[in-house]
């Protein structure tokens, strides 16, 4: 019983250090690429890779379905057999920041998730996408990682325990999705 405290209660402290502002303005630069019929990359390993996973069906269904304006999302580690190819022919490092070189533009977003900040993959994704005129949101620890920096825009997590991250990760991709889900923006 002690633990379950105790981890709600430090779960708590990493959401009350979210910044309301910069999840704002996650959201406004979403709408801004959904309006202009821009695409939305979401990447990350592991665990962030199931929350990316999750963030797109949320976008592709709950916030374009019966709404005028519709997302267009993708989620770069659902395709297992372009990231197995890449890894296995070129290096794991480059599976995300290729498949950008395939689709995106200028005025397209990538949100980047990586609990340490250092995952090598996502890392280069962000420069990859920076240096073509994409938007750059990274969902990481504040506290380090080179993500963080990297980044346009950074929601910082203060916390460094894998599993508040994560639940976290969840909580601000719920906050972006549900943002258009419950129509709070148009």
């Amino acid at each position: 019983m002690q633990f379950a405290i105790d981890y709600l209660a430090a779960l708590k402290k990493a959401l009350d250090g979210l910044r309301p502002e910069d999840i704002g303005t996650a959201v406004s630069w979403m709408k801004k690429a959904r309006d202009r019929g821009r695409f939305i990359y979401v990447c990350g390993n592991g665990g962030s890779a199931s929350i990316a996973s999750q963030m797109v069906v949320d976008l592709l269904k709950g916030a374009s379905y019966g709404h005028e304006k519709r997302f267009k999302v993708i989620a770069l580690a659902d395709s297992v057999a372009t990231i197995t190819a890449y890894a296995n022919d070129v290096n794991y490092e480059c599976v995300f920041a290729e498949q950008l070189r395939n689709f995106a533009g200028e005025g397209d977003v990538l949100i980047a998730i990586s609990g340490s900040g250092n995952s090598p993959n996502v890392l280069r994704a962000v420069e990859y996408a920076n240096t073509i005129g994409c938007r750059t949101i990274a969902l990481t620890q504040s506290g380090g990682g080179a993500l963080k920096d990297l980044a346009n825009l950074t929601l910082g997590v203060p916390a460094t325990h894998m599993g508040r991250l994560e639940d976290s990760f969840f909580v601000l991709t719920h906050i972006l999705m549900y943002a258009f889900m419950e129509r709070a923006v148009e």
